[in-house]
């Protein structure tokens, strides 16, 4: 198989660290993290993107990468927890590859990255009920990936493994 795996899903639903584990098992495959894209080419942390130019201008930044990625094959591609809201970016990621949904539950994200100080989406009124609402307005669109994975209570070996078992099918 040589198409593209696309991992979706909300922050903290283990996106980026799946994603590698996922390259170490699939070591013809190029791993690219689109955040990790727009930071290189940027010279600048999506938090600051945020604050300095706005939501709109780094979703903007976002599709420009994902154009730019998409025209490639072999990739594990991580894209951004919005980035499958906006109608382009979907179609595209769900032309050029395999889209699995990682889904995990609003309090096992809570959990994950209630420590972490670079999510600008959770920089006010971070909880449970917040990542629910976030997760509610993205679920209809998150749902359209050809592949749901449950990563709640799983460690990323099992969760590499699942999505091996169904890309392989």
């Amino acid at each position: 198989m040589d198409k593209n795996i696309i991992l979706i899903g909300m922050m903290g639903s283990g996106k980026t660290t799946v994603g590698a584990e996922l390259a170490k098992e699939l070591t013809d495959y190029k791993y690219i993290d689109i955040d990790n894209e727009i930071e290189k080419s940027t010279q600048k942390k999506i938090s600051e993107i945020f604050l300095k130019h706005g939501e709109p201008f780094f979703r903007m930044l976002e599709s420009e990468k994902i154009k730019l990625f998409c025209k490639n094959k072999k990739q594990i591609i991580c894209a951004g927890g919005g980035a499958f809201e906006r109608d382009e970016n979907r179609e595209l990621l769900l032309k050029s590859g395999i889209v699995i949904y990682l889904k995990a539950s609003p309090e096992d994200i809570y959990n994950r990255i209630k420590n972490e100080t670079h999510r600008p989406l959770l920089k006010r009124n971070f909880s449970v009920e917040k990542i629910t609402n976030i997760m509610k307005n993205r679920e209809k669109n998150y749902e359209k990936a050809h592949f749901t994975i449950d990563t709640s209570g799983k460690n990323p070996y099992n969760i590499v493994k699942e999505i091996v078992g169904v890309i392989d099918d």
